[in-house]
């Protein structure tokens, strides 16, 4: 009965394989009639200047909502998400080739964010900082780029708020990771004399530091991509970076996940030079200085409060150009052309000495 049951077992699974093999075929045969579908939207965007752009994150957002729903099991969504994220990826480039800036060289967790945003189908530009981005997506170098905004343990980054300030680019999406620190080297944790990495990263693991390395020196770089380039080159040193920097740079993963909160995200923007239409699940950047005077902050935020909008994030940055001045970051819940968000706006601008729409986009509703 046994030898039996052991000859019927193997029967069913060549069975199931066969079954799996049909169905490959048919997906791959469906998955290239909507890609000829794809380049025929291509051509339509190609001949009409008031065409949607290339990369539409409403659209995307109208997509991933209709995947969900439909799914029945046993796939779970993230899963369904992930394969669909890297078929558009393959549509940006039947429609045209997407070019992709962010914080490198590659390794970097911009780099990570950014792949994970826009797959492997699209060409990517490493920059040496956060404000070579902006200045290339304003340029037209490149069509969009992936900036981090914030973490949850370290707060906001000063050099993308920064740029906020002074550029022109518009939000056009956001995106959150869960960001995973490791300690990368090429000689034993005990033999190391330097560690380099971002400040932010440090900060992010500052507890661990302290707790397991407290007389080693740390340096501050660029990126953790770049700290991970300066180790590979020297003996007794290590960096603070993603697994995908210990790959591309021949380092060893000496300790993982060394970062002091278990859930460390860090929030990421997708900018660009085109608005993004409504949702009807969005969050609106806006960017504002008060006048001096007293209760001029409380001022602003009634406008929001009176019209029952939610403000989501607020931050402050002193200016660079007038001592004792400041700028404040709002996230709120809403689209810049809701009605009650254009009235609140209207008001909140009598109390500003300046005010300006950063974007309007999609609410991130799931960490990648």
């Amino acid at each position: 009965m046994a030898i039996l049951s052991e000859s019927m077992s193997e029967i069913n699974l060549d069975e199931l394989r066969e079954k799996i093999d049909q169905l490959d075929e048919q997906l791959v045969q469906l998955l290239n009639e909507r890609a000829k579908i794809v380049e025929d939207v291509g051509k339509i965007k190609r001949n009409n200047k008031d065409a949607p752009a290339i990369y539409a994150p409403d659209r995307e957002r109208a997509v991933f909502d209709k995947v969900l729903a439909s799914n029945k099991g046993p796939l779970p969504d993230k899963c369904l998400l992930a394969i669909y994220r890297e078929l558009m990826s393959g549509s940006f480039y039947l429609e045209r080739p997407l070019r992709i800036a962010f914080l490198g060289p590659e390794g970097s967790y911009s780099h990570m964010a950014a792949l994970t945003k826009f797959g492997q189908s699209v060409e990517y530009e490493p920059l040496p900082n956060i404000a070579e981005v902006f200045c290339e997506i304003e340029r037209k170098h490149c069509d969009q780029g992936i900036v981090p905004i914030e973490n949850s343990i370290a707060g906001g980054i000063g050099e993308t708020l920064d740029a906020l300030i002074e550029s022109s680019v518009i939000i056009r999406n956001e995106l959150r990771i869960a960001i995973h620190h490791n300690l990368l080297a090429n000689c034993k944790q005990s033999d190391i004399q330097i560690i380099y990495s971002k400040p932010e990263v440090f900060s992010q693991c500052r507890k661990w530091l302290n707790a397991t390395l407290p007389n080693v020196s740390t340096v501050s770089t660029g990126s953790s991509a770049e700290a991970a380039q300066i180790a590979a080159k020297e003996s007794n040193a290590g960096a603070i970076g993603s697994k995908i920097a210990a790959d591309l740079y021949d380092l060893k993963v000496i300790n993982e996940n060394i970062e002091d909160a278990p859930n460390n995200t860090t929030r990421f923007f997708v900018i660009g030079r085109e608005t993004v239409r409504s949702t009807g699940k969005d969050k609106t950047s806006i960017i504002f200085s008060t006048a001096h005077k007293t209760g001029a902050l409380s001022d602003v935020l009634s406008e929001f409060q009176k019209r029952s909008i939610n403000l989501l994030n607020i931050e402050s940055r002193p200016s660079k150009k007038r001592e004792m001045e400041y700028y404040f970051f709002v996230d709120l819940q809403g689209h810049q052309d809701d009605g009650h968000v254009i009235e609140a706006l209207r008001e909140v601008k009598k109390h500003c000495l300046q005010l300006s729409v950063l974007g309007s986009y999609p609410i991130c509703q799931e960490i990648l």
